[in-house]
Formats: structure tokens, C-alpha cells, sequence
């Protein structure tokens, strides 16, 4: 199938995507029915991408400044980094989602879930920043996350500059070990801080290997996860989720838990989703996060 740019695509794993230059830069990404930003950006998955008032979202991935956009149905993008790759792999744009919706049929509240968060994808995060990032997001709400996340990167990160934008990069293990619990407290993380702080030394050090991380199977990826300070299941979950690519991960916060109890079906098993559990994970939240926030 030829789209409207000139791309060939295909439906499976072997997708194609060429270059489609718009104007300034901009290049067309996706379809906005391939990728939702604001379910994909607001369904707790990432915290450095912020829109503003004309829904033009801004953000940081792996040193990368970009501006994303939907516009005539289509996603836009622009970069430092112009490689179309990297950002197809990034929002997950070469894995066919219909073959995951088909697995998701046999539980009402789940299958009416992924009609309501569809657009949404599973974004493919560095590995070291969403072990922060989810250390971060303990016991916190997300408007707090990501302010603490921005204060670490704009007090420890490079700063740089993207046509006349000023960017933060995320800091290194190395630079987060050396900072020590004292500069740390900087970016207000509370007791937080000290949870950073071994992720940083277990990384600097070897024990903990995130790029091996992403080669070892789930369980043993999360046995090594586990061993850090200030580690439990759900942060170990989406870390495997979010920033090692483990899809058959499902964490467990207070709205999963409450949805599991409260809409999906008594015999209702995540594990029975396979590979598809994460993102079907991110429909549930999604989707009862967002009727929470219509009711009150």
C-alpha cells in the first residue's frame, strides 16, 4: 500500500516509512490514527514531553530535542535528529497494533479500553532515564514527576540549543553519582534522592547492566531490577515496559488495581495477554484514568 506521501507500507513488522517533507523542517511521521500525542504523551508512560497552547509538543529522547504536531490527520515531526528510524522505533511505529487488539477480545471493559485509548503506542525509552524517572514517580503525581525531572536536567544535564529552543539533556549515572545526596536535594526529590543515588552507583559500578537488562529474558531482567534500593514491582514493571522493551510487563498502580477489581472480569489474567499485556495495560489506565477525571 501506497500512502499519501509516497510510502510504502506494509502492515506487519516490516513496515516502510519514507521522508515527507512539509515546510521548516517538519516532517510527516504517522498517521494521527497510528499515534494519539496526547493519549500516547498523558497516559503516565514518559514525563518530558509538554504541549503548548497550540498542542505542538515538545521533548527530549536520548539527547534529542523535538517538536511533534498532528496536522491534517497526519503526525509531524522535527529534530536534532533526522534519522526516521530512530523515531519509528522510538513511538513503536513498526509493530502492527491490530494483531495485539485481536489478543484483547475476551474481556468487555478491556475491548471497550482499547477502542477508547486507540492512537495510543508504547514508547521505546532509554533505558537509565526511565529507571530514574519511575524512582521519581513513587508515591508522587505526575504534575510533580515531571517538575522534578526538569530540575534535574536543567541543574545536571548539557544544555543545548535547537533553532531558538534551549534544551536539557538527562544526566548520566556517572554525573548523578557524583553529585552526592547534598547537591542532589536541588531537585527536591525528597527521599527519592537516595534511591537515584544507588540506581546511579549500581549502574556506574556494572552491577547493573541495562543494556544486558534488555537481552535477558523478563523474569531475570526484573530479578536484577529488584535488587536495587527503592525498586519494588511496579517500578521494576515499568521500567521493563517503558524503557527495555519488555511488552509482556504489566504494572500495577492504584488505577490498575482498582480497575482490576472494580471492571475487568474476576478471571481476567494479564499473563494471558503474552507479549500484548503492556499495552494493554496502557488502555486500562488510560481509559480509567480518564473516566475519573470526568466524573469529579
Amino acid at each position: 500500500m501506497v500512502n499519501l506521501c509516497g510510502e510504502i507500507v506494509y502492515n506487519k513488522m516490516n513496515t516502510v516509512r519514507g521522508d515527507c517533507i512539509l515546510t521548516n523542517n517538519w516532517r510527516k511521521l504517522c498517521s494521527a490514527y497510528e499515534l494519539d500525542l496526547t493519549k500516547t504523551f498523558e497516559c503516565g508512560q514518559c514525563f518530558r514531553w509538554d504541549a503548548d497552547d497550540k498542542g505542538i509538543y515538545s521533548g527530549v529522547v536520548a539527547g534529542h530535542f523535538a517538536k511533534i504536531k498532528e496536522e491534517d490527520n497526519n503526525i509531524f515531526i522535527k529534530s536534532t535528529n533526522e534519522d526516521h528510524d530512530f523515531w519509528n522505533n522510538y513511538f513503536d511505529l513498526y509493530s502492527d497494533y491490530e494483531i495485539a487488539h485481536k489478543r484483547m477480545q475476551q474481556d468487555e471493559y478491556l475491548r471497550e479500553s482499547v477502542d477508547f485509548g486507540r492512537g495510543i503506542r508504547i514508547l521505546r525509552q532509554e533505558g537509565w532515564e526511565t529507571l530514574c524517572s519511575f524512582i521519581i514517580s513513587q508515591c508522587n503525581n505526575i504534575p510533580r514527576i515531571k517538575k522534578i525531572i526538569k530540575n534535574l536536567c536543567e541543574f545536571f544535564g548539557e544544555k543545548k540549543q535547537f533553532e531558538e529552543e534551549v534544551y536539557y539533556t538527562f544526566p548520566s549515572a556517572e554525573t548523578v553519582l557524583e553529585l552526592g545526596l547534598k547537591e542532589l536535594d536541588k531537585i527536591k526529590a525528597g527521599y527519592r534522592a537516595a534511591y537515584l543515588m544507588s540506581a546511579a552507583a549500581a549502574v556506574n559500578s556494572g552491577s547493573l547492566n541495562i543494556e544486558l537488562l534488555s537481552k535477558l529474558s523478563y523474569l531475570d531482567a526484573k530479578k536484577e531490577l529488584l535488587k536495587i534500593s527503592g525498586v519494588g514491582e511496579k517500578v521494576a514493571n515499568c521500567v521493563l515496559l517503558f524503557g527495555l522493551n519488555k511488552t509482556e510487563a504489566f504494572p500495577e498502580d492504584v488505577w490498575i488495581k482498582k480497575a482490576l477489581k472494580e471492571k475487568l472480569s474476576p478471571d481476567f489474567n494479564p499473563q494471558s495477554l503474552g507479549e500484548y499485556a503492556g499495552l494493554a495495560q496502557q488502555y486500562i489506565f488510560f481509559r480509567i484514568r480518564e473516566e475519573n477525571r470526568l466524573k469529579s
